[in-house]
């Protein structure tokens, strides 16, 4: 009432217990720790959303009341901060849950110069790299037909020997394998070529879950050997009902 007798009678009135989340002097903006949906007046009451930042991915739980963008933490992205941003791999630390990817060394270079020979003049990284011969981003019937098994699988630890990494990992379900084959659900290890890995053919990294297809008879190691012919892809859980489907045809597999 005092404003508006300073106002000279004219304006001045303050808006009470605002509804829908809103807040300011009409009731005209989103109140902190929300943000405005522009498709939708300020009366609607769904007109402001919760800013939803992740707990762990966000510096805080205030978001911009715009865009809804909460504060992310170095290395994670993400509106609610909710992945890792691309060159970062998730960690086990609340301060810094998102580190930086440790880089893999170029294998053949190492090669060349412990041999004492100088890798060819202007070689890149790139041009050593053939291409996966094996369409990884995409699986259907007729790949998973043509692959002695199929596996889920937790990747829990690498380890450097030799030419190779080993890679120990859990498989969690099998969904194919060979008649006489003795893939069961516990630990394995898969084996990794190093230029294959410094390739990202196929790509594989610690604390990570793969479906996991190929041959079960190439390397001859322990465990299972990845080729650029192998199929690895990060797992999703909406893949399960097709991964269900495909046990299914795979009667039909020639």
């Amino acid at each position: 009432m005092e404003l508006f007798k300073l106002s000279g009678r004219v304006s001045g009135g303050v808006c009470l217990k605002c509804r829908h989340f809103t807040a300011g002097r009409h009731c005209h903006y989103c109140k902190e720790g929300y943000y405005r949906d522009p498709t939708k007046p300020i009366a609607h009451r769904k007109a402001c959303k919760a800013c939803d930042c992740h707990p762990i991915g966000a510096s805080g739980r205030t978001c911009n009341q715009t865009s809804g963008q909460c504060p992310c933490k170095d290395g994670v992205t993400g509106v609610t901060c909710n992945r890792c941003a691309k060159g970062y791999q998730q960690s086990r630390s609340h301060i810094a849950p998102c580190v930086k990817i440790p880089k893999v060394p170029n294998v053949m270079q190492a090669t060349a110069s412990d041999s004492g020979e100088d890798g060819p003049p202007g070689s890149t990284d790139r041009e050593q790299c053939g291409k996966c011969s094996a369409g990884t981003r995409r699986l259907n019937l007729i790949k998973f037909c043509r692959r002695d098994y199929a596996v889920l699988a937790r990747v829990v630890a690498r380890e450097a020997a030799g030419d190779w990494v080993r890679f120990s990992a859990t498989v969690q379900q099998v969904f194919k394998r060979a008649r006489e084959s003795r893939l069961r659900r516990g630990a394995l290890d898969l084996w990794v070529h190093a230029h294959d890995l410094a390739c990202k053919c196929p790509k594989v990294k610690a604390t990570k879950t793969y479906l996991v297809l190929g041959r079960e008879a190439e390397g001859g190691r322990p465990g299972l050997t990845l080729s650029p012919r192998s199929i690895v892809i990060e797992w999703r859980d909406e893949w399960r009902r097709r991964m269900r489907r495909f046990q299914q045809r795979a009667r039909d597999c020639p």
